[in-house]
């Protein structure tokens, strides 16, 4: 048996396990809380959830007692048995439960309508379970919280409980492990901490930055820009607020009108711009294009915003309003081949710079809801396909998981506790510029349809210094830390000396503060540290005479005293590394 189909045997009995577990997990809840009613319980990537209608919200306690009937129920070793009914027969058993026969009414024609039981208790299935509870062999419900009906908030407020299970106990040991460490790294609480940004409902799910953050933010475009002068892109600008013609032509309005914030103006519908590439192909349709134009590389750090429901975001990895690195590649065919080459070069190179050195590719192939001829998508999938190959990277293919206007090559990428992140992607599209009419005149004076690339490296700007902060637990490099050191005087009467040696780094470029204020050395110290500051520079009078500093690391170590020009040179080194 290959590593890659244990891999897929493990992942298929985890789903199963936890199938099965949200199934106990419902009789337990039935059986403690009899008017509770039951909704809907699938297994999740690392466990499993349960909804359910119930008027009081579940408390800390009520989840420890629920867990503890739950190991009981798993331990009595009921097999899972599963039977076909028909549609009345089965609308007769769910008659008094509306979130029921609402399933039941969602399910194909042509599909067959199961239940699953164990024991005594039985619930409306589609299938995909273990043999037997026994074979759940570790379970733990972590949370509970509030959740809308079908995720609408228009619909009934229900209760979800979150639980994971696994096939031993180490294994789940292992996982409660890596949520600890999760939590530690987690954006969400590290941005205000560190004072880059936070959230206000005010502007729901739209960051506001602070002047740590923008640094971080300003200072990762503008480390893709000095990538575009090497690669040879430009930038464009282009407008917010659309007449909403320019998404049905491009066929964005058919597949992300209910994403899109419209408005009336004027009685005409305009939206506001949630991708960049229709404005791309308006830049390209401005000017008549030559053969000898080609490729065109034009780069786009518009805002864009997009609805998403409240449900549905977090933090800065699902925001409603973002940037991403976005660039659009319009070339001949016979182009193709060196613009997606030169572009994962770049970007393999660009995500080592962040500690992502090694990534994972996949082939995304066609949706189900696409447009263009079947004839323009193979051409487009068999091109990205033999690229892959010829430049011998290894990939998956992913089906259906295309974007509705061409295929794509999506990359994957690991962080330090080993969750797997979708940063880039490179996307090739013949079917917008034949949408949009784009021409180029060809040597022979004929005239031509160009291919158009879609490409993002760190994709939402937002996105990725979310997962990077994770990443880094929020120990930023220096060369992007916005305070690079601090000046740590041990009394009042350093503090003009302090000051003194900060002027002098500041000269430098270095990004330097003094903490002047009246707490004691150590609590400054530990404060820089909590702020992740890479340098503590620590003034005393015998630093004071002999004209030096004491450095620390925010890791602890103990540098000693050096030169004042000493520091300035390592800060200097250590940025210049990373380049």
């Amino acid at each position: 048996m290959t590593n890659q189909n244990t891999s897929a045997e493990l992942a298929d009995l985890r789903s199963r396990m936890r199938h099965s577990a949200a199934h106990v997990l419902a009789e337990v809840v039935l059986d403690m809380f009899p008017e509770a009613q039951l909704t809907i319980g699938p297994p999740t990537q690392d466990g499993f959830y349960y909804d359910f209608a119930v008027d009081t919200p579940f408390t800390p306690e009520d989840l420890k007692k629920i867990e503890r009937q739950m190991r009981k129920s798993i331990g009595r070793n009921h097999p899972f048995v599963e039977r076909e009914v028909s549609r009345s027969e089965a609308a007769e058993i769910v008659k008094d439960n509306a979130f029921k026969l609402e399933i039941l009414e969602g399910i194909p024609e042509d599909e067959t309508v199961t239940f699953c039981a164990h024991g005594d208790f039985e619930d409306l299935c589609r299938g995909g379970h273990v043999e037997s509870t026994g074979q759940i062999k570790a379970v733990k419900l972590l949370t509970s919280s509030g959740a809308y009906w079908r995720g609408d908030e228009n619909n009934p407020m229900l209760q979800r409980i979150y639980g994971t299970a696994w096939e031993s106990k180490d294994a789940q040991q292992a996982y409660i492990d890596r949520v600890a460490e999760a939590e530690k790294r987690d954006h969400r609480k590290l941005g205000p901490q560190l004072g880059l940004f936070f959230f206000d409902s005010l502007a729901p799910a739209s960051p506001f930055y602070l002047p740590k953050g923008t640094h971080v933010f300003n200072s990762l475009v503008n480390f893709v820009k000095d990538l575009y002068g090497t690669y040879g892109y430009q930038e464009v600008m282009t407008p917010q607020i659309y007449n909403t013609e320019l998404w049905k032509t491009s066929g964005h309005y058919e597949a992300y009108h209910e994403n899109m914030f419209t408005m009336d103006v004027d009685g005409r519908e305009f939206g506001v711009k949630p991708m960049n590439c229709p404005p791309a192909m308006m830049v390209y349709k401005s000017d008549l294009r030559s053969y000898r134009d080609l490729p065109i590389r034009w780069a786009d750090f518009s805002r864009l915003h997009r609805y998403e429901q409240s449900g549905a975001t977090h933090g800065l990895t699902r925001t409603r309003a973002f940037t991403q690195d976005d660039a659009h590649i319009f070339c001949t065919r016979k182009q193709i081949g060196s613009e997606v080459k030169g572009f994962i070069d770049m970007l393999v190179s660009a995500y080592k710079v962040f500690g992502f050195d090694t990534v994972r590719f996949a082939l995304s192939l066609r949706p189900e809801k696409r447009i263009g001829s079947d004839e323009l998508w193979d051409e487009a999938e068999e091109i990205l396909e033999n690229l892959l190959s010829e430049f011998g990277i290894e990939y998956e293919r992913m089906s259906g998981e295309g974007a509705f206007y061409g295929p794509k090559i999506d990359v994957f990428a690991p962080d330090a506790i080993g969750r797997e992140w979708q940063l880039g992607t490179v996307q090739l599209d013949f079917n917008q510029p034949d949408r949009f009419g784009l021409e180029y005149v060809e040597e022979d004076g004929s005239r031509q349809r160009p291919a158009m690339i879609h490409r993002a490296m760190l994709g939402s700007i937002e996105r990725f210094l979310g997962v990077w902060i994770e990443h880094i637990a929020g120990a930023f490099p220096v060369w992007i830390a916005p305070v690079q050191a601090v000046v740590v005087p041990i009394t009042d009467r350093n503090n003009d000396y302090c000051h003194d040696v900060a002027k002098s780094l500041a000269k430098s470029g270095v990004r330097i503060e003094v903490d002047d204020s009246s707490d004691r050395m150590n609590a400054k110290i530990r404060k820089a540290q909590l702020q992740k500051v890479p340098y503590m520079l620590v003034v005393g009078d015998r630093e004071q005479e002999t004209g030096e500093i004491s450095v620390r690391l925010r890791s602890g170590e103990d540098l000693g005293s050096m030169p004042v020009a000493s520091v300035e040179s390592r800060i200097a080194e250590e940025v210049a590394d990373f380049k």
